[in-house]
């Protein structure tokens, strides 16, 4: 068994082909992929991680597949960094009797920390502690928040709740506690008895799960330098504390993995996206490489095409300055693993073909200032540019704009001001579409006067939408074409 690598033999040198893409890809290896055969088909479409989740699985059987994975590598002549994913204090549900059990709406069950098996009326947990963690009216999220219970009462071993969403639950699937501090730490005994297995087995690097600070990172790599070793640190940002000491994480780890599964059960959903833009930039600021991961291309796990929004969320991760993007069940039990990896390749050289483009439309201001679009910029360009920034640097939280044509309204709405639009007309049919613009509140009035500035007045004073001496800026004209070729700006105060 060779090392891994791109190797160059004494008896001469292989023409190299380079992929079409140079997002890396992260392949979750299980009973779906660990054969030999398909090993070799991953590699062959573009995986260049492959990942043990050691959450699941004997070391034996570990073993095995880390040998498979070197073998093929080395066959293929791949380059294939193995990354052990260590299961850290992430909470389980323990054996159901029968799979999927299905939990019903507003069913009473019972979790348990005793050890048994699970049925609808009673769901072991691996984690002896659970009753002193919740408490009356907690809410309980168990796979990745698909299924919801809130706790009703708590005995000395025993934690009683009713369901609030149910749905089909399958054994070993993960508990979350959100907001509740659990009493376990990031890296246990058990993982560094992982740790030392791995090592001992060639392993190229390590994910720590549910990392709440740096020494969560120092804790692994002492404990592998005491054994005579280096490693390779992931750190997974999954906790709300990880994002809080992310810089001191991102600089003591070697590389970070954005898990959503379980962040997005620890912060709001709604969160996840924004938060995964700002440790992306933070990482990249810092040299770090980023795994973006979880549901990527989910459906693919029972399905041979993804859905059009698992490929917008892949190019959207590549966009945001990701270095590469991982595959879990889809790799690891679905139907499809080596269609899986072929379709977010293709994904992948999409997206960097046409990532500078997106990235420069999307900075729109740049692009009229400095970029392509100065060698052309109209009037109306430099007049609804002006205008926005004029909105940001006076903190105005309406742009009052009554022209005859929609126009100017989706041209200061393209840059998407921090203030609402208000846009005043008394054209019924136009006031509706132009409720489609970001930002712009459609107001019908038909005014038959001249004096606009004091009839929005009037409207905002009676409508409770302005404040003694707010400034606001007020965008007017009186022609009728496409695009006036007069355009007044006014900054009042009330």
């Amino acid at each position: 068994m060779g090392p891994p690598g791109m190797f160059y033999r004494d008896t001469g040198y292989r023409a190299v082909r380079l992929p079409a893409h140079k997002t890396k890809i992260v392949c979750t290896i299980g009973p779906a992929s660990r054969s030999e055969a398909v090993l070799e088909q991953l590699m062959l479409q573009g995986m260049n991680v492959a990942r043990l989740n050691f959450a699941h699985g004997t070391l034996q059987g570990h073993r095995e597949d880390i040998g498979r994975i070197r073998a093929v590598a080395d066959r293929a002549e791949r380059s294939c960094m193995i990354l052990a994913d260590l299961p850290g204090p992430k909470i389980r549900i323990g054996k159901l009797l029968h799979e999927p059990l299905l939990l019903e709406k507003d069913h009473a069950v019972i979790l348990t920390a005793q050890d048994s098996v699970g049925t609808a009326d009673q769901i072991p947990v691996e984690y002896k502690r659970l009753p002193e963690s919740v408490s009356p009216g907690s809410l309980i999220f168990l796979n990745d928040g698909f299924i919801q219970l809130q706790v009703e009462k708590v005995s000395k071993d025993k934690v009683f709740c009713r369901t609030v969403i149910g749905g089909p639950l399958l054994s070993y699937k993960g508990l979350h506690l959100p907001g509740v501090k659990i009493f376990a730490d990031a890296v246990s005994d058990k993982d560094l008895e992982f740790v030392a297995f791995a090592l001992q087995e060639g392993v190229d690097a390590f994910g720590v799960s549910f990392a709440e600070s740096a020494d969560d990172i120092r804790k692994v790599k002492a404990f592998a330098q005491k054994h005579g070793q280096s490693a390779y640190v992931v750190a997974k940002i999954e906790r709300t504390e990880a994002i809080a000491n992310f810089e001191e994480i991102v600089t003591a780890a070697d590389a970070i993995m954005i898990a959503r599964g379980d962040l997005g059960v620890q912060i709001p959903i709604q969160d996840v996206p924004a938060v995964q833009k700002k440790l992306i930039n933070k990482a990249n600021l810092l040299g770090r490489p980023v795994i973006t991961a979880t549901q990527m291309l989910l459906s693919m796990t029972e399905n041979i095409r993804p859905t059009r929004a698992e490929v917008s969320d892949v190019a959207n991760a590549i966009f945001d300055g990701t270095d590469a993007v991982m595959l879990s069940e889809e790799t690891a039990i679905g139907k499809y693993p080596v269609e899986t990896v072929e379709m977010i390749a293709k994904i992948a050289t999409s997206a960097e073909r046409e990532r500078k483009s997106v990235q420069t439309l999307a900075d729109l201001p740049a692009y009229f200032r400095t970029g392509a679009g100065s060698d052309s910029i109209r009037v109306e360009d430099i007049f609804s540019l002006n205008t926005v920034e004029c909105a940001n640097a006076l903190h105005v939280r309406y742009i009052l704009a009554r022209t005859q044509s929609m126009r100017a309204a989706c041209f200061i709405s393209r840059f998407k001001p921090d203030c609402w639009i208000l846009s005043f007309r008394g054209d019924v049919k136009t006031n509706h579409f132009s409720a489609l613009s970001y930002g712009v509140y459609p107001v019908f009035l038909e005014d038959k006067t001249n004096a606009f500035s004091d009839m929005a007045m009037r409207f905002l004073i009676k409508t409770g939408m302005v404040e003694k001496d707010e400034k606001m800026i007020l965008i007017e004209d009186e022609s009728h074409d496409v695009m006036p070729e007069t355009l007044l700006m006014k900054i009042f105060k009330v």
